[in-house]
């Protein structure tokens, strides 16, 4: 079974706010399996659009993945963010075909 990801991009308004959200959010994570793959980090944009920050998140499947996004406790930690920050954040399930190197 594929596994499910959170990707993020966001831009920073208020710091506080996204430090905030961090701090509840951890919780969260932990309590629905997820590990960070991206957090941050240098990068660059090589085509479209940046955000000034991004984030993996990588999770068993994608149903784990769309509960912890739909949970009451994650929507408490995002309710600490609002007005912090502008975010794109869009669950998708995991690749387990052929690669190129294959």
């Amino acid at each position: 079974m594929p596994k499910g990801y959170w990707i993020g991009r966001l831009d920073v308004i208020k710091p506080e706010g996204v430090q905030a959200y961090g701090v509840a959010v951890a919780e969260v994570l932990r309590k629905y399996g997820a590990k960070y793959l991206v957090r941050g980090g240098t990068f660059e944009a090589v085509e479209g659009k940046a955000r000034g920050r991004n984030i993996v998140l990588e999770f068993k499947d994608q149903a784990t993945a769309l509960a912890c996004y739909r949970s009451p406790e994650y929507a408490k930690a995002k309710a600490l963010r609002a007005g912090a920050a502008d975010f794109d954040i869009i669950v998708i399930e995991g690749y387990d075909g052929p690669q190129p190197t294959d």
